[in-house]
Formats: C-alpha cells, structure tokens, sequence
C-alpha cells in the first residue's frame, strides 16, 4: 500500500513515547483547545439559526410585514384600494384594519391595550395565527358578538380565561377630553400563546365590532400587508403606497421587530469573531508542541538526513503530527457540538427547572426558550476554519525543522 514517507514519519511521531511529559502536556491541552472552540462555535451558529427561524416562522408569520395608515380620514370604498395594493409588485396578501386603543378592566384589573379590527377571513391571509390559538382560529370572532382574541400575557394579568367576560373602556366619540369613558362588554374567545413578548401587546376583534365602536360605518384606518420578501418589505410597502390614491403613513417590522434581527447578526458576527481568535489560540499552541518535538527529536531527524531524507520530507513529517493533533481536536468538538446543538433547547429547559431561573424573560425577549436548529453547513464552515488554522500553525516548527543541517545536529547531540 502507497503511503509517504512525510506521512509515515509524522505517524510514527506523534505515537512515539515522548521523553518530556511536559510536551505531551501541552499537546493535550492544545487538543482540548480546539475541541472547545469548536464546539462551542458550532453550539453558537445553531443557537443563531434557531432565534432566525423563530423570529421568521414565529413573529414574522404572525405580525404583519408592512402596516399602512391613512394620513387623514379613515378610508371608505377601501375595497378598489386593497385589490390595488394586492395587485403590486411584491404584494401577497392584505387585509384592512380599524384600530381600538383603550382599557380593559375586570374587576380591579386594568390594562391597557391596541387591540386591531380585522376581517379574519382576509386577516388569515395576513398572520398565520392558527398555530398559536390552542386549536381555535380567527373565525371564532363574529360580527356582533363582541368576540376577543388576547395575548397570554394579558389574559393572565387580567386573570381572564376563554369565555370570561371583560370591559373595553374606549373614549366616548367626539368628546373634548373630559367625558366619561364608554364601556362595552366583550368575550374572550381564544388566547394567543406565541411564548415572549408580543403575547402582552396583540389582541383582535371583528373588524365590523370595531366600526360599530367608532362609528366608521364601513370605513378602514388602514391596512395589513404581507410581502414575498420580508427583507424588503419596507421598500415594497412605501413603492406601493406611493402609486395609491389616498395617502398613507408606511411602517413595517423592521421597525417594530428590526432590532431583533439586527441584534441576531451582530451577535452571530461577534460570536464567530471571538470563538475564532480562542481557536487560533489553541492552534498556535501546537506551533509550542511542534517546536519542543523538533528539538526532541533532533537526533531522528540528524539520522532521516543522512540516510538522504530531504528538507521537504522532514517538514511534511511535522506538518503531519500537528495536523493530527489538530484533527483530533476538531473531531472531537465537532462530535461534541453536534450532540449539544441538537439538544440545547432541551438542556436549557432541564437547566432552568432545575435552578428556577429562566434565562429568557418572554415580558422582554420575543420568545422565552433558547431555539436551536443544527445546519451541516455550519459544521463544515467551523472544521474547515479550525484545520485551516491549525495547517498555518504548523508551517514555522515544520520550516525550521527542515532547514537544520545533520552536522550541526550530530554536532549538539
């Protein structure tokens, strides 16, 4: 069987006993090294993935990706205006919406609320809500029965379970600011449970309740808009409003839940600036272990020259034992890495009944669990950085022991 005399050379190196412990030492502790920053990099990259698939799959397929406003009267006829923005580029779904701000009380409870007007028919297509109802979905709000759907959150502040009644204090219509606040009785019908934090801020009602409430007849604040690219969705919406005839205020998530993502690359950035620098650490103390086994094992390599080894073969031998020492520290963190990768969120959760102590405040973060989502990519990306590393800390012990000369070697021994 073929197999270089650099490969067999480092083979036999790196398994030979070594006369000085403290060599083997810091091999070991160069192996651990990597295997650490491997895996921890490849727990981290996950951990990255799950909060994106969260935030897309939970809090971009509820909210809506784009929002817009009339900037004067509430818009009438709005049917010609919705079937228009549906037709523009980009465009997936819309839905009109009439906005209740107000208080709900119950008994000594207050709290106060946005909750949105919808059309659940035209709404679904919007936010996908369903996952996240306990069973139910937004046509359990019916016009004229008052019907709410209600964060968790807010349902457990007010103590509120389905079917409960609860008041909506909104102000009286055309008052001057001094007027007694109305009170209409509402029902709970299903709570929303997205786990974090939209859960005390979103509630619904019908969209015809909320008209009645205001006196819009059949007048709309504005409208919900879903797009195909959630990226661009600020773009899609305000060149979509631009061509309208009424004019609009335009928002869209990113400027509501924006700062999530961006928090989510900066730290995926950070992170694999910080676990490459601890790895390029621990590869480069492979250039230590290198340099002491060179001179170890003068006499071998004083003994491989004269029986006309070459300075190429010498330093390939070198380079081979770190790259064995590295490779075993790469395998192992990435073991390592993919076990805990696919099991985080379950080890978190173990962790957290354990102490009592939630790492995810859901009254401040958008979820209240640590996600995961293991990509191969990922893992590929990780090993081949780590052994790119650990190939340039080997070149200077590898150059030098190729360089030195049988006489000046037989000459020290």
């Amino acid at each position: 069987m073929f197999r270089p005399l650099s490969v067999f050379w480092g083979w036999r190196f790196s398994r030979a006993k070594r006369r000085n412990r403290f060599i083997s030492f810091i091999s070991v502790a160069s192996i651990l090294g990597i295997a650490i920053g491997v895996s921890a990099l490849i727990l981290g990259l996950s951990a990255m993935n799950g909060f994106e698939r969260e935030l897309e799959n939970r809090i971009l397929s509820v909210i809506p990706h784009g929002q817009l406003v009339s900037a004067k009267q509430p818009v009438t006829n709005w049917q010609p205006i919705a079937q228009r923005l549906e037709s523009e580029s980009g465009i997936v779904a819309v839905a009109p919406f009439v906005p209740l701000e107000g208080l709900l009380s119950r008994g000594d409870k207050l709290k106060a609320v946005r909750i949105q007007g919808v059309d659940p028919a035209l709404e679904a297509q919007v936010s996908n809500l369903a996952p996240y109802l306990g069973g139910a979905s937004l046509s359990v709000l019916k016009p004229g029965e008052r019907g709410l759907i209600l964060g968790k959150t807010i349902a457990d502040q007010l103590g509120l379970t389905v079917g409960d009644k609860v008041s909506l204090l909104l102000p009286a219509p055309g008052g001057d600011g001094f007027a007694s606040p109305k009170r209409h009785s509402f029902t709970l019908q299903a709570v929303l449970n997205l786990g974090g934090q939209l859960d005390s801020v979103l509630g619904y009602t019908d969209i015809q309740d909320a008209q009645q409430l205001l006196g819009l007849d059949d007048a709309v604040t504005g409208f919900h808009v879903r797009v195909d690219d959630v990226l661009a969705a600020d773009k899609i919406t305000m060149y979509a409003a631009m061509g309208m005839p009424v004019a609009f205020y335009v928002s869209s998530w990113m400027e509501s839940q924006g700062n999530i993502y961006h928090d989510i690359q900066l730290v995926r950035t950070l992170m694999i600036v910080v676990l490459l620098l601890v790895m390029a650490v621990a590869s480069f103390n492979i250039v230590s272990t290198l340099v002491m086994a060179v001179n170890e094992k003068k006499g071998d390599i004083a003994i491989l020259k004269t029986m006309g080894a070459g300075p190429w073969q010498i330093r390939g031998a070198f380079v081979v034992q770190g790259m064995l020492n590295g490779i075993t520290g790469v395998l192992l963190g990435g073991l390592v890495g993919l076990l805990l990768a696919t099991r985080l969120s379950e080890l978190v959760a173990s962790v957290e009944k354990i102490t009592g102590h939630r790492f995810l405040n859901p009254d401040i973060y958008f979820i209240d669990f640590i996600p995961t989502e293991f990509h191969w990519a990922d893992l590929w990306l990780v090993t081949g950085s780590a052994l790119t590393l650990i190939f340039i800390a080997t070149i200077y012990p590898a150059w030098r022991a190729g360089k030195l000369l049988p006489r000046q070697l037989l000459g020290e021994a």
